[in-house]
């Protein structure tokens, strides 16, 4: 219906310009072409796509609630309906209440992450992954630190402004062959 509207409004506004030219009304002719230009509708901006620093960065974040020791403030980096494999459980979390539960456990480890090697693909304004390879830091119950290699992949989207993680993969690195 706004489409049918808009082609009416456009083809009364170029029937108008045809008549005010046809009988020599310069000055209308301006203002009618004025006019035509308010019927057509506005384009949307394009948003502009974030660097691949600014997508390797979130990490950063999600490090920052990792050594905060709370389990909900990491969940909060993470989407409604997120997807998570984690590193060091065999179940998959599909939603706050079960990704909670998961680094409630994980984070009696003490966990620090640092990025081996990262590869960012930004495919377009709200859409983006981070995969590579992390190494944590992990302290068991006696006090001893263990590193522990994994691969990693988060992908993340753009929602309400802010960029959550709505898949995120982590499996402990195989020994080369």
């Amino acid at each position: 219906m706004m489409n049918l509207r808009v082609s009416a409004c456009a083809a009364f506004a170029a029937g108008a310009v045809l008549l005010v030219t046809a009988t020599g009304g310069g000055q209308a002719t301006a203002q009618t072409h004025a006019a035509s230009a308010a019927a057509k509708p506005a384009q949307p901006a394009a948003a502009a796509k974030p660097s691949k620093a600014q997508i390797a960065a979130l990490f950063i974040t999600w490090n920052a609630a990792l050594t905060s020791g709370d389990p909900r403030k990491v969940a909060d980096l993470y989407a409604p309906g997120a997807v998570l494999l984690p590193t060091a459980s065999p179940k998959i979390r599909t939603n706050r209440a079960q990704i909670v539960d998961y680094f409630e456990h994980f984070l009696q480890k003490k966990p620090t992450g640092k990025k081996i090697r990262t590869i960012v693909k930004v495919l377009d304004a709200d859409t983006a992954i981070d995969t590579g390879l992390y190494r944590f830091t992990l302290t068991g119950k006696d006090g001893k630190k263990q590193a522990v290699d994994a691969r990693y992949t988060y992908l993340y989207e753009k929602r309400g402004g802010k960029w959550l993680i709505v898949n995120h993969h982590s499996s402990v690195l195989p020994p080369e062959d």
